[in-house]
């Protein structure tokens, strides 16, 4: 019999908070992290949801004393802090580290390669700071890569490398990321709207994320069960690649439904359960179309669902370990969040787009995310 995996904690950094309370209650209020910023020199400003680099600063100073850290890692180890000040680092301890382009920016005016450009120095770095002993895991797959994260991190527990894991995601606004979505026309000229008739593309955005996975194993004591505030077990995960295009969906939905049909048969409960869909709503044609496409193969049209990037922009890496958190708190706080800026549905086929905020009982959860490549993945959660 497999191990039960469960994520017992989690913390976000964003333009809308630096912490999960704080974030839910801007969500509540209806908040959006997007705005208006000159980005790109010479050019006009885009619209996108960044971190304040001053608060940032501020909040990272009340934390820690070591300044030799950029801004993107400051982001990383303030989303870190509170979770591992509650959960022993062990021998038997995964850190994984979810990016998609991480220090990026520190390419900017460089002739030779920084070291702190390569991913795998980055996650050293974060790892050394907190004195992790194992060595870390980097997934970088595009925009899939913090749910595909949440699978790695269950898989390696459920497989005996590890007793428990820290999953940390994060990705900042560069030029080179503005640079790249404009280069396909894909940045649109207002806050996104996902799903929505009159949509006109992606905004990008700032954040990290992190989660604590554990196995409710024998050797844990009936105590540190008990201090837990919360659980939700990973019943089921999948990531798939269509190989469709390097950049474009597939028109069939091919990669996204097969994620979600083997997340579900290895969840091993019928789609009438589940009660959420935390989709990935990217507000780009293709996308959106493509999901839409997927959902409706796998009889889920039904299903409440939202994408929270009119909120916090498209945070790339983090994206998915961001949602996938804020879907966990609706759970805890029985309260769907509306899928921000949407009004008429601009997809071929049905969704059950979320309009306003409202009271629903959350024990199942869907969480599907794709990307660059034709990269998908979907996991299932179940609220215990």
């Amino acid at each position: 019999m497999r191990k039960e995996i469960y994520i017992t904690d989690y913390n976000c950094v964003t333009p809308l908070g630096f912490d999960v309370s704080s974030n839910w209650n801007a969500l509540l209020e209806g908040k959006s992290g997007v705005a208006l910023h000159k980005i790109i020199e010479n050019q006009e400003p885009f619209y996108a949801s960044m971190v304040d680099s001053e608060k940032l600063n501020e909040e990272f100073n009340k934390n820690f004393d070591n300044q030799n850290f950029t801004r993107l890692e400051k982001m990383f180890l303030l989303s870190l802090k509170p979770l591992i000040e509650k959960h022993q680092i062990s021998d038997e301890t995964a850190f994984i580290l979810s990016t998609t382009k991480g220090n990026i920016s520190l390419l900017k005016n460089q002739k030779t390669l920084p070291e702190g450009v390569f991913l795998s120095s980055l996650a050293q770095k974060i790892a050394d700071f907190f004195r992790f002993k194992t060595k870390p895991i980097v997934v970088s797959n595009a925009c899939v890569s913090g749910v595909m994260a949440i699978a790695v991190a269950k898989n390696m527990i459920q497989a005996g490398k590890y007793k428990d894991a820290f999953v940390v995601a994060g990705d900042e606004i560069s030029e080179f990321v503005i640079s790249g979505f404009n280069s396909f026309q894909a940045i649109g000229t207002e806050i996104c709207k996902p799903y929505d008739k009159n949509r006109d593309g992606i905004n990008i955005g700032d954040a990290t994320a992190a989660v604590y996975v554990t196995s409710h194993c024998e050797e844990q004591s009936d105590e540190a069960i008990s201090n837990e505030k919360f659980s939700f077990k990973i019943l089921g995960d999948s990531a798939i690649n269509d190989a469709n295009h390097i950049s474009g969906p597939s028109r069939t939905g091919d990669g996204l439904f097969a994620s979600i049909k083997n997340a579900m048969a290895e969840a091993n409960i019928p789609t009438e359960k589940i009660d959420f869909i935390s989709a990935h709503g990217t507000a780009t044609i293709y996308n959106d179309e493509m999901e839409a496409i997927a959902f409706n193969r796998m009889g889920l049209q039904n299903v409440p669902l939202n994408s929270l990037k009119g909120y916090y922009g498209h945070c790339l890496g983090a994206s998915g370990l961001l949602e996938t958190i804020i879907s966990m708190e609706s759970a805890l706080q029985n309260t769907l969040i509306s899928s921000k800026n949407f009004e008429e549905t601009g997809t071929s086929q049905p969704l059950s787009i979320i309009k306003e905020n409202q009271s629903a009982e959350i024990k199942y959860i869907l969480k599907t995310a794709s990307g660059f490549g034709g990269c998908n993945a979907a996991i299932v959660l179940e609220k215990c």
